[in-house]
């Protein structure tokens, strides 16, 4: 199979640049940026290609807007930019289908173009060739630098490639060696911590990682429904119980491969969400109207137990519910417990995962942080994505 080729393996100069990035940046609930992390990641990759005399026409998507929500405008993105490029004029493209095609070839070199929400336009979700063409007329050069969606097989990520000379951004291939060299030779022993709401979403993620994991430590909503699976009552707790055979069957294969996974001792608790009338339990103690919302003690020492010992660490999701303030802790042990192992190579991913840890200290002790949430779960499932495919087809 061919290779990508990247950015900086390649001659580009002086060429009008379609650049895709993933800035899908977490919101607070007033619509404003919460964490710009993904925006973050993508800046040595502007840099790079302004730096070869580039004009950059970027593409991103926010959120899944119904029609152009307003609220959805990549507006706050442009602000956002401009504060980590204060040099450079940041255009705001509104529809690029109608503007003026002087608009493009008139770019001058201190300007970065932003088409504004990609999924605004339907033909986004249904990759029309048509739309793919109107995209990639904008420029000469096409460039991946979006791990975050390259699992999508969206227009901007796989339709434009069959139109342009195509490349892989820097941020992509830190992406693709760093997630592909702790699957491929992960040091022992192996951590794997599972968060978030949904098994269903992780079921194929979690079966992979039973490959090379020694322990799988379990936390979030997804815990209610392996706690449910061993028989054990969960109150009024979020659990996806037609799932539960699925993760039967993971707990089965687990002990086949002699991998452990490990679900939570005790819970806190409360009976309602939004409150602070918060208790700690054992888990097996779990009353008809309580929710479990965290981690409790004695688990927050058992994991960290287990993390201090551990020489590779895959990280997705959040261990409690972490919209309530009150039910961040467990979360913040974990990536504390993390940035003080010295010797660990530690990746971690996942939109929610991201908005927990980043205004945190010791970022710098991760050893990778991930843009992508299901990307990094469908390239550690299979080795590829479709936006990865589509480059590799062009070179």
């Amino acid at each position: 199979m061919s290779k990508i080729t990247y950015i900086d393996q390649a001659e580009i100069k002086n060429k009008r640049i379609l650049l895709r990035v993933d800035f899908n940046v977490t919101l607070n609930p007033d619509y404003t940026i919460a964490d710009d992390e993904r925006i973050r990641q993508a800046i040595p990759t502007i840099k790079y290609l302004l730096k070869h005399r580039n004009k950059i026409i970027l593409v991103s998507h926010l959120d899944r807007p119904k029609g152009r929500n307003p609220k959805l405008s990549l507006k706050i993105v442009c602000r956002q930019l401009s504060n980590h490029f204060p040099h450079l004029k940041i255009k705001l493209v509104d529809d690029f289908l109608t503007e003026k095609k002087e608009t493009f070839t008139a770019q001058k070199p201190n300007e970065i173009f932003v088409l504004e929400n990609i999924r605004y336009y339907p033909e986004e979700k249904s990759n029309t060739n048509h739309f793919s063409q109107k995209l990639a007329a904008l420029a000469d050069i096409y460039v991946n630098d979006a791990f975050g969606v390259s699992h999508r097989p969206d227009a901007s990520v796989v339709g434009v490639p069959h139109f342009l000379p195509s490349f892989g951004g820097l941020l992509l291939k830190k992406e693709i060696r760093m997630i592909s060299k702790v699957m491929d030779k992960p040091e022992k022993p192996v951590v794997a911590i599972i968060g978030g709401a949904k098994i269903s979403t992780k079921i194929h993620f979690i079966d992979k990682l039973l490959e090379i994991a020694d322990q799988v430590l379990i936390g979030g909503g997804l815990a209610n429904t392996f706690l449910c699976a061993k028989g054990i009552k969960i109150g009024k707790s979020f659990c996806e119980y037609e799932q539960t055979q699925n993760a039967r069957k993971l707990l089965f294969l687990a002990k086949k491969k002699k991998t452990i996974i490990i679900t939570p001792e005790d819970v806190v608790v409360a009976k309602s969400m939004t409150g602070n009338d918060s208790r700690v339990i054992k888990t097996e103690t779990v009353q008809a109207g309580d929710y479990i919302l965290d981690i409790g003690p004695e688990t927050q020492a058992q994991y960290g137990a287990i993390i201090a010992q551990a020489k590779t660490i895959i990280w997705n999701g959040p261990v409690g519910y972490i919209e309530n303030p009150a039910y961040r802790r467990g979360t913040d042990f974990i990536y504390y417990a993390i940035t003080h192992n010295p010797d660990v190579v530690s990746i971690v991913g996942g939109g929610d995962t991201l908005a927990a840890i980043s205004k945190k200290e010791y970022l710098d002790k991760i050893t990778h942080i991930s843009t992508g949430g299901g990307a990094m779960l469908e390239f550690i499932e299979k080795g590829t994505l479709p936006g990865i495919k589509a480059l590799k087809s062009k070179t």
